[in-house]
């Protein structure tokens, strides 16, 4: 879910998914490569005629997806693995990423075809869809600029949403570390309020440059966290192999939160479009041992190991985040306070992508004082964002929310659609298996979106 700068890309790229060059007045004219051959006939190479300050390399690209996608929703994988067992939990998270690496492949493969029909060099994610709509069959068309728009505003729910998240994250990290030192001394609501103005004061951030350091505060952090983690999972002996037996499957009713959980885990469909737009070589994104797939095979390793670890250690006492089942040692206590300041370096970034969508859709109206509107807009969507948090100031149904209606809508169901409609003309393949393959897409994204809200909205409901 985190997408941080290094080197030849811009901090927060999922900018780059949300806001259009012609909205930012950087448009280049890009284009495609030749992947079908009807689709995509021509002389235009949108490739070549790309034109990149500072191109990002192969390994470069790797690196920014490996850490968009190993972002805090790793945390909670021993809490899906809870919902699934231990070996529909492995199954489980192979089947996830096999298709939102699939639906993120088609994304940039469709991208490259309307590369070529459109005569440009680079889209966000927003603008494929729209290029989709406005290539594809005549009744669909008038449809385009609302397709546009439902995937921006889409976009803005989920991340503002995960930002709600990591809000509850490093209060309740935070709140664990107080409690063993002074006792029950502050309820968890309150300590969310006074997270507030800390958070404006990190919003209040206007130039992106300055987030860059900051973002490695953040790598730095999480590093150690995670690496001491690691450590009280292997390194303690105190695996629970005696009830392995009660731990390998659970009921189906309770397998909706573990797709909600992973599909928001592994899910980085707002940072594929910007990481190919700045790639050196885009072509090498796709294919068998493309970036794209290299990179989440990683990513799907890291998660079955975390995700299964963490279940056996702690068993049914596992909590949301794997860092709040640590214990109260000193070691404990230093992840827990490595990942609140982690998160908390990394909420700027996140929130930056809300700050960018919600700033073009009203800066037209504050031609006067533009700074001031600026300062109080961001100040009133922490308000907004930490006042969520408080009011649910759960982990996991939080996630489960996000990940299943909006990833589930983005990072599956979409993409599914623009595939269909880009490839309507040029034909859908024999037996028509594209439409047949996408259906399937649709389903699973379907199923995840129904039961897996559901369930994340009961769990909240709980709580009052």
């Amino acid at each position: 879910m985190v997408n941080e700068p290094n080197g030849a890309i811009p901090a927060p790229q999922e900018l780059e998914t949300f806001i259009s060059p012609d909205e930012k007045n950087k448009e280049k004219i890009v284009s495609k490569y030749n992947m079908t051959k009807d689709a995509e006939s021509g002389d235009f190479d949108p490739f070549t005629e790309r034109k990149l300050d500072t191109p990002t390399s192969n390994m470069d690209t790797l690196t920014h997806l490996l850490k968009a996608s190993l972002g805090t929703g790793i945390l909670a994988m021993p809490k899906a693995f809870k919902a699934a067992g231990l070996i529909n939990g492995i199954l489980f998270t192979v089947i996830v990423a096999v298709v939102c690496t699939h639906c993120s492949y088609i994304l940039v493969k469709c991208a490259h075809v309307l590369y070529k029909k459109t005569k440009k060099t680079q889209m966000s994610f927003a603008e494929v869809g729209e290029a989709a709509l406005d290539n594809g069959p005549q009744p669909l068309r008038k449809w385009a600029n609302a397709f546009r728009i439902f995937i921006v505003i889409s976009l803005f729910i989920t991340y503002f949403g995960t930002c709600s998240v990591y809000t509850v994250i490093i209060a309740r990290n935070i709140l664990q570390i107080i409690q063993f030192y002074c006792g029950d001394i502050i309820n968890e609501r309150f300590l969310i309020i006074i997270l507030l103005v800390p958070l404006i004061l990190m919003a209040w951030i206007r130039n992106l440059k300055y987030l860059a350091p900051v973002s490695m505060i953040a790598n730095l952090f999480m590093a150690v966290g995670l690496g001491i983690t690691l450590y009280y999972l292997v390194g303690t002996g105190q695996l629970q192999y005696d009830k392995i037996k009660d731990m390998l499957f659970k009921h189906p009713s309770e397998w909706p939160e573990f797709f909600s959980l992973t599909i928001f885990a592994m899910e980085a469909i707002g940072v594929v479009m910007p990481l190919e737009n700045s790639m050196k070589t885009p072509r090498a994104m796709l294919g068998i041992c493309g970036v794209l797939n290299k990179g989440m095979s990683g990513v799907t390793l890291v998660y079955i190991l975390l995700g299964f670890l963490g279940y056996l250690r702690f068993g049914e006492e596992v909590q949301d985040s794997i860092t709040l089942s640590l214990g109260d040692a000193i070691p404990a206590q230093i992840v827990k306070l490595s990942i609140a300041i982690a998160v908390y370096c990394t909420f700027g970034l996140q929130f930056f992508v809300c700050i960018d969508i919600m700033w073009n859709g009203i800066k037209d109206k504050f031609t006067k004082r533009p700074e001031l509107a600026d300062y109080i807009m961001r100040t009133i969507m922490v308000t907004v964002c930490v006042s969520i948090a408080a009011a649910v100031p759960q982990i996991s149904p939080l996630m489960g929310v996000i990940g299943a209606f909006c990833f589930s809508i983005l990072g599956l169901i979409a993409p599914a659609m623009i595939e269909v409609i880009t490839y309507w003309e040029p034909g859908v393949g024999p037996g028509k298996y594209l439409i047949w393959k996408n259906i399937l897409v649709v389903i699973f994204g379907t199923f995840s979106l129904v039961f897996g809200t559901k369930d994340a909205i009961l769990a909240i409901l709980k709580d009052f």
